[in-house]
């Protein structure tokens, strides 16, 4: 009897699935179970990212010799965690993986050397908080032409002189890789060890990610030597490429929560005698909410199927963060519709995800899947 190939299968391996259910249950009792009270404090819960080492992400993509797991750089893996922490809180799961996608940068496009650094910094028994540094302030934000600039000095070093925004940690981050503009008008990222002279930081709040420690970053010269640029082979389409696949990521759990919370609430709510959920109006608006998260969720697996497999994901990337960003603000929208008047109070968690979502379009280079 002829075997038929798969061609297409969403099922994870077997190490990947033990690894979500560990992580799934971390993010239900660890994370959404503290959430809102975070929320409420503005700060990440005592102790929360202590917890986040038990968890063995960091070491995943770092070599044997380099004290990790040596399991290889897995964007399909990567994806899936993210999805899964996200499900538990937006602003937690970027915290915990922060220093993740630091180590995902340099194992990526970093020289041994700073793939060695980040090792012993960041594959360690305790949380070491690193951050990327991309995203600059003001209107017209460009990747690809920084304001933050990297001039090359006559001794082989660089001097550092702009500003970041949504830099997580900030003072406390151990390592920094901030990305500058070079003379030769290309983007370039630098790894710094957070206490380099000529930094400084300022607290930031948002509407939205309150228990994320977030800051603003100034950088008057500040002078690095040679060795603390990535490899001559940085590549910027593909760093943000892999960035955007993280932002559709946690798109698809903070949304995820958002059904899985209405749903319950439309079937057990009256009115005039009878369930909301029999109304079309309602029923026909979980229904799409249903439709356009797993939209969101295998556009985001496709393009992380395709990075891992070393197949061009450009154009997959930006179309599942452009449906992220769309869906994802109207995923929100519609989970407080749904509450109605309860949904504009803070009794239900409904709107602390739809401030979390509000930041979707604002996250570039934050994470790397």
């Amino acid at each position: 009897m002829a075997t038929t190939e798969l061609l297409f299968d969403l099922t994870p391996g077997e190490e990947q699935q033990m690894t979500r259910e560990v992580v799934q249950r971390f993010a239900r009792e660890e994370m959404a179970a503290v959430a809102r009270a975070a929320d409420e404090a503005g700060a990440l819960p005592e102790g929360f990212l202590l917890k986040t080492v038990d968890l063995g992400l960091n070491f995943m993509p770092i070599p044997e010799a380099l004290g990790g797991v040596g399991a290889g750089r897995s964007p399909v893996s990567n994806v899936l965690n993210m999805e899964d922490l996200a499900r538990g809180d937006m602003s937690m799961a970027i915290a915990a993986l922060a220093p993740l996608s630091v180590i995902n940068c340099v194992m990526d496009f970093g020289t041994p050397a700073q793939q060695e650094q980040v090792s012993q910094v960041l594959a360690s028994a305790e949380f070491s908080p690193a951050a990327l540094a991309l995203m600059e302030p003001g209107i017209g934000f460009d990747a690809r032409c920084l304001q933050t600039t990297a001039a090359l000095q006559g001794d082989g070093s660089y001097l550092l002189n702009g500003a970041k925004s949504m830099v997580a940690f900030g003072p406390e981050a151990k390592i920094l890789v901030v990305f500058a503009d070079t003379e030769a008008g290309a983007t370039q990222g630098f790894v710094l060890d957070g206490e380099t002279a000529g930094l400084s930081f300022e607290k930031e709040d948002y509407m939205g990610l309150r228990p994320l420690p977030l800051y603003s970053m100034v950088l008057e010269n500040t002078v690095v030597p040679a060795s603390a640029r990535l490899r001559d082979d940085f590549d910027i389409s593909r760093f943000l490429s892999l960035g955007k696949m993280a932002t559709a990521a946690l798109a698809v759990g903070t949304c995820q929560s958002v059904l899985d919370y209405v749903v319950p609430y439309v079937n057990e709510r009256t009115a005039f005698g009878e369930p909301i959920s029999n109304r079309q109006a309602v029923a026909f608006m979980v229904a799409d909410m249903a439709t356009e998260i797993e939209g969101m969720r295998l556009m985001a697996y496709r393009a992380a199927s395709q990075a891992e497999q070393g197949l061009d994901f450009t154009r997959i990337a930006f179309l599942a963060h452009r449906n992220a960003v769309r869906y994802g603000m109207k995923i929100g929208t519609d989970g407080v519709q749904l509450l109605g008047g309860h949904g504009f109070t803070r009794e239900h968690p409904v709107e602390m995800w739809y401030r979390n979502l509000r930041a979707l379009a604002m996250l570039d280079g934050m994470l790397l899947a």
